[in-house]
């Protein structure tokens, strides 16, 4: 079925939307790869704050055991060994702000880095006595961020003191790279028992990194997130230079194949021109032999009635002495005879001679004859609608004649119908021997006093008709041992083409 939509090129609403969805899919594309490289970014610096955070903690447990040899080794008289010692590790450890040694005696004396209350002074003892040999993570009871590490001193049974550390988790954490001053940036450190000690922020439930650290003795649960916007998808300037050069890259693209569309319509027009042409000459000489043959049928007859008169004369003048008529008639009969001469010589000349036929593919005839003709139909309003097989339709005729006769077909058809709601439908089947054309259309149809003269050369119903289309259309048809009618029924006028198939041309053809 034909349709008349318009070229996708020629119509601006649809490069429009073809244009906006391409841009929405580098803006999606875009927002995909920026999400990706935000969340690989933040997965690379939680692992670096991980690692590091996990050797700091490491470092802990070996304070622990350093300072818990020198109390061992004191044995209670040399505090002021142990003060240098724990002196040192809270100046060149900053995150280690509090260092205590609390003997499991209430009695005895309390040595650390800053004063002790007594109510976490009996917090230490009550962990240590408690303690199977493991170190305790306690929360600082005072301080916000903090938290503790008891282990008991010596670790066995006889343990005499309980020692404790007291550890800013901000600066476990901290100064590790500009990345987490980020205001989008979340993290949270947190007790094995799930209590908190860095709270910055909500970790995103979507993005986020948790792992605990890689101490044995303190398994803190580390947790980043990030919250990504509309900002982080699509940031200003690479936004603008995707968007630019995929604007850029279509409008690229449609000049490409408009010039590659106006280079086939072209080259179509030149075949389109030089089909027609074709076309249009075999008409015109086809035409002029079925003029001459109508010329010559109608001059025949007077041409030899005048040569007979004057032949007569001429025997009677013979008899009689009226010599100076004989001369006249003898330039009638000489000019008559040349009259009939030349009107024989005009009528074989015109008389189409029957060329050598070949096979030929008559879907491709069709083809030709419905580009030409589409333009007139669209003109008029009127749909074309072709029911064509898939495989060859051959037959052995000369294909510029089979071309001319679909012509002449389809052109009537076309300006039979009416304007805007016309409808011509082209059917080609075929069989084992036979090949049909059908060209139906929804027009008035034929007069019945026109029927029996339909294919009479000169008989047309249009003032600027000629007459000689189907006249000549059935010659060429039956020139090529096939037969052409007008069906009986149905509305509008429905012409059938049956001729021979040739089978060897469709076996070559498969």
């Amino acid at each position: 079925m034909m349709r008349n939509d318009r070229p996708f090129l020629e119509s601006p609403l649809k490069l429009a939307i073809v244009g906006c969805l391409l841009l929405l899919a580098a803006a999606s594309a875009l927002a995909v790869f920026q999400r990706h490289a935000l969340v690989a970014g933040l997965e690379q610096e939680s692992a670096i704050l991980h690692r590091l955070a996990s050797q700091r903690a490491d470092q802990h447990d070996a304070h622990l055991t350093a300072l818990s040899a020198i109390a061992v080794a004191a044995q209670g008289e040399r505090h002021d060994l142990f003060l240098d010692v724990a002196a040192t590790i809270t100046r060149f450890y900053p995150r280690i702000d509090e260092v205590q040694l609390v003997p499991l005696d209430p009695a005895a004396e309390t040595i650390g880095t800053a004063p002790l209350d007594p109510a976490m002074a009996q917090l230490v003892r009550s962990a240590a006595r408690a303690s199977n040999g493991q170190i305790a993570l306690l929360p600082h009871p005072t301080r916000p961020h903090h938290y503790i590490m008891i282990k008991r001193s010596p670790n066995s049974d006889a343990a005499r003191y309980g020692l404790m550390l007291g550890i800013d988790a901000g600066k476990l954490v901290g100064e590790v790279t500009p990345f987490w001053s980020r205001p989008d940036v979340a993290l949270h450190l947190s007790l094995p028992d799930g209590h908190p000690l860095l709270d910055e922020g909500r970790v995103p439930e979507t993005i986020r990194f948790s792992k605990a650290l890689g101490s044995a003795s303190q398994p803190l649960l580390l947790e980043t997130g990030m919250a990504i916007g509309l900002a982080d998808l699509f940031p200003p300037v690479p936004t603008v230079l995707t968007l630019l050069a995929v604007g850029l890259a279509y409008l690229a693209m449609l000049a490409a194949l408009r010039q590659r569309t106006r280079v086939r319509a072209a080259v179509e027009q030149a075949r389109l021109s030089a089909l027609d042409s074709r076309l249009a000459h075999a008409s015109r000489v086809n035409v002029l032999g079925e003029m001459a043959s109508g010329l010559t049928h109608e001059l025949t007859q007077p041409l030899t009635a005048i040569l007979a008169q004057a032949q007569a004369g001429r025997r009677m003048l013979g008899k009689g002495d009226t010599a100076a008529l004989a001369p006249v008639l003898d330039d009638t009969v000489t000019q008559a005879r040349r009259a009939s001469a030349i009107l024989d010589r005009f009528r074989n000349w015109s008389r189409p001679q029957k060329m050598p036929a070949s096979a030929c593919d008559l879907r491709e005839v069709v083809g030709n004859v419905r580009s030409l003709l589409t333009p007139q139909a669209t003109a008029r309003g009127a749909r074309l609608e072709f029911d064509l097989p898939a495989e060859p339709v051959s037959v052995v005729a000369d294909a510029v004649e089979m071309e001319q006769v679909v012509f002449n077909l389809m052109r009537n058809a076309i300006e039979a119908v009416a304007e805007g709601t016309g409808r011509i439908k082209i059917t080609l089947t075929q069989d084992r021997s036979l090949t049909v054309l059908e060209i139906a259309d929804n027009g008035p149809g034929i007069e019945e006093a026109l029927r029996p003269h339909l294919f009479t050369p000169f008989t047309t119903t249009r003032a600027d008709g000629t007459g000689l289309g189907l006249a000549l259309s059935q010659r060429l048809v039956e020139r090529a041992g096939g037969e052409i009618a007008l069906m009986e029924g149905g509305p509008g006028a429905t012409f059938r083409v049956v001729l021979p198939r040739h089978k060897g041309f469709a076996e070559a053809a498969q």
